[in-house]
């Protein structure tokens, strides 16, 4: 092949190699560049899938600032909606939600809104079961302050029919006292007279032994005049008597009909004031703080059983949980939750009450009777000793015997009278008669404080309430308790 031809292919086929990888390159390049658009593509659409989730065009476009709010500093939208979601079921449920998801906060906040107005239900028959999901706290709320409302509005017109029926009571006891001292005093003077006729009649008995026939029928005349006008007085005294009857029945019917209005006043009703409240949880310690402290007279090891805030103490005494005083500050104390019950967990605002303590007097007992400490069921024969010490170690004055100074009576079982020892049994044992006499004497003395307390309407609590109005109740099972 000549040179000038060969010189000319090759130049074309070097050409020909160099627009070859040219055209790779580009197609390696565009096939990278296309692989890469479409992995941006897709995670495009992932991500504006996730925007979408977060929120809707429709909403994006009418701003998140404007749905949300005020954008809280160092916190992103999101985290300021649940800083908000947070603040608004706190204010629902009390104390601080727990860290959990939007959803679970949302039910928990209704679900304890459920309870509580079904705990109403159950404690008001009359009260209607609303669902706050479709009414509204505040819709709530304003019907239970009408039904408060309507109920302080009969309060006060069953006040002013008692205040009415009293003024018609006094009135009645004052006509019929004057009445009565009117009749007492006709009474007396009747009594007089009957006196006087009777002396008469005995003087002119002693005159018929002295004088004649004729003179004995005029004086025999005389005394029967005597008699008859005697007979009359005394009729009028049994007339007198009747109508003072008539007049004290009727009192005792308007007062039966007061004690049916008013009836009289519950003497357990000092065992129900508070003495303090729970201001603060800290529900992963188990402790809570109260607001009393050494200035109350508060001290270590001091209990109380927990109430909640919005019902009365109940009458048995038991606590949704108890608690033990460990620090105290001069207005502050802290204590540790010793049980608790999940379905009623402690919240702020809880009261708290001991029987024996009191920051602003001391409380006088009497303990009678005999008490199983243990619940061996065997009765422990240093239980009053140990019961009397734990009064007086928290703070309290034990009594003898009832009297108008006792605050409470702490009441065990009624002790047995043995029975009385025969003359062959004292030769066994010397010491029968004293025993004897002995059980006799703590069988009546339990049951004078038992009339005593009755009279002077002294509350009576057995061993069970007893513990359950100290916080005492879970303690004293442990050994060394008292």
């Amino acid at each position: 092949m000549p040179a000038g031809k060969r010189q000319q292919t090759d130049a074309m086929l070097y050409t020909l190699i160099t627009f070859v990888g040219l055209f790779i390159i580009a197609t390696t390049v565009a096939v990278i560049y296309y692989v890469k658009a479409e992995e941006h593509r897709t995670n495009a659409a992932k991500l504006q899938s996730q925007i979408d989730e977060l929120a809707t065009p429709a909403e994006l476009r009418k701003g998140l600032g404007t749905i949300i709010g005020t954008k809280q500093a160092r916190k992103s939208r999101l985290g300021t909606m649940v800083d908000y979601l947070d603040g608004t079921v706190s204010l629902i449920i009390g104390g601080l939600p727990e860290d959990t998801s939007a959803e679970v906060k949302s039910n928990t906040a209704n679900r304890k809104t459920g309870e509580t107005l079904e705990l109403l239900a159950q404690e008001y028959i009359d009260f209607e079961n609303i669902d706050p999901n479709t009414t509204g706290l505040i819709r709530i709320i304003e019907k239970l302050k009408a039904k408060l409302d309507d109920t302080a509005a009969e309060l006060l017109a069953t006040q002013e029919q008692l205040n009415d029926l009293q003024d018609r009571f006094d009135d009645a006891m004052k006509a019929s006292f004057e009445k009565e001292q009117t009749l007492l005093a006709e009474k007396e003077k009747y009594q007089q007279q009957v006196s006087d006729i009777k002396q008469d009649y005995n003087e002119l008995e002693a005159l018929t032994i002295k004088t004649s026939d004729e003179k004995v029928q005029t004086l025999m005349a005389q005394r029967d005049e005597a008699r008859a006008d005697r007979d009359n007085e005394h009729g009028e005294l049994l007339k007198t008597q009747a109508e003072l009857k008539m007049a004290l029945g009727r009192i005792e019917y308007i007062q039966k009909k007061i004690d049916d209005i008013m009836p009289p006043p519950d003497s357990n009703v000092a065992a129900y004031k508070p003495d303090g409240k729970i201001v603060l949880i800290d529900d992963q310690t188990g402790i809570v703080h109260l607001n009393i402290g050494s200035d109350d007279r508060v001290y270590r090891g001091l209990t109380f059983p927990v109430y909640d805030k919005n019902m009365p103490i109940p009458k048995d005494g038991k606590g949704k949980a108890e608690i033990e005083v460990f620090n105290v500050g001069k207005t502050i104390s802290a204590a540790r939750i010793i049980p608790a019950k999940m379905k009623r967990p402690i919240i702020l605002g809880d009261i708290i009450a001991n029987l024996i303590w009191d920051s602003d007097k001391t409380n006088v007992f009497v303990v009678a009777g005999e008490f199983d400490l243990d619940g061996d069921k065997s009765i422990d024969y240093d239980a009053l000793y140990k019961i009397k010490t734990l009064i007086e170690k928290w703070g309290g004055r034990v009594a003898d015997t009832v009297s108008i100074d006792t605050d409470f009576l702490v009441l065990g079982k009624a002790p047995k009278v043995l029975r009385k020892p025969t003359f062959e049994t004292m030769e066994v044992d010397p010491m029968a008669m004293v025993k004897y006499q002995a059980s006799v004497q703590k069988a009546a003395h339990y049951k004078q404080v038992q009339n005593r307390a009755q009279a002077f309407s002294i509350p009576v609590f057995n061993y069970e309430r007893f513990l359950y109005f100290l916080g005492y109740k879970t303690q004293s099972r442990r050994a060394g308790a008292f």
